[in-house]
């Protein structure tokens, strides 16, 4: 079997060494810059970790219209579901990261658990957003790191080319002259990398921003061991 079969966006549960590996995050000016704002964030516990470390960050998704506990539900049902899915196609993957499933689940479910708990404080929710792309709730130039996980590209056979340009150039807007968004993976589900990709790219770039790719430390799915990196 080739790809990883999903309908729908996953509301999936990751951590922030995670992200921090995922997007080569190991220059800490970046982190340290000013407002970060995780986009698609799902049940992922960055945003929480990275409060704790500092780190003035926000999360933003279009199920956070609904009550926190259908978020931590769905999050916490996504981990059986995923690693149902991953015992099938298991040896496929790049285990160098997580060391074995079992591990990878259990990253998912203290991640979940951080989350959780998290949201669970009035001070911890407000820090969560709704919203979707290509389209955010927030003004020109407000965020200096601008960070977005397995959504874009990713999900290319859901969304056509027009919604990745435009969210895309969304990202630019909300994103502060001098800061910096980061992509990642630059694959789809099928394990290719996203067929449009040199274009958007090109449009990126005609629109006053730089694109270009970055090696990932955290080669997981097939291929995946590369991100975009879109500088103002």
């Amino acid at each position: 079997m080739r790809g990883y079969e999903q309908i729908g966006v996953a509301m999936t549960c990751r951590s922030f060494d995670e992200y921090v590996n995922m997007f080569d995050l190991t220059a800490e000016e970046e982190l340290q810059s000013g407002p970060i704002l995780d986009i698609a964030a799902g049940g992922s516990s960055f945003t929480a970790s990275a409060r704790e470390r500092g780190y003035e960050a926000t999360a933003v998704d279009p199920r956070y219209a609904l009550e926190s506990i259908q978020w931590i539900e769905e999050a916490r049902a996504e981990i059986a579901t995923s690693t149902a899915k991953l015992e099938r196609i298991k040896d496929n993957f790049d285990w160098t990261y997580y060391g074995d499933l079992s591990r990878h689940q259990a990253g998912r479910e203290a991640s979940h658990q951080r989350f959780a708990a998290h949201i669970g404080t009035a001070e911890g929710r407000s820090h969560y957003k709704e919203g979707s792309l290509p389209e955010l709730p927030f003004e020109d130039g407000q965020f200096s790191l601008v960070l977005c996980s397995h959504f874009l590209f990713l999900y290319g056979e859901q969304f056509d080319y027009g919604f990745h340009e435009a969210a895309l150039l969304e990202m630019m807007r909300v994103c502060r002259p001098g800061g910096v968004i980061r992509v990642y993976p630059i694959m789809t589900l099928q394990w290719e990398r996203y067929p449009h990709l040199d274009r958007v790219m090109e449009s990126i770039r005609s629109h006053g921003g730089t694109a270009e790719l970055y090696a990932s430390k955290l080669p997981f799915i097939p291929g995946a061991d590369a991100g975009l990196v879109i500088r103002r």
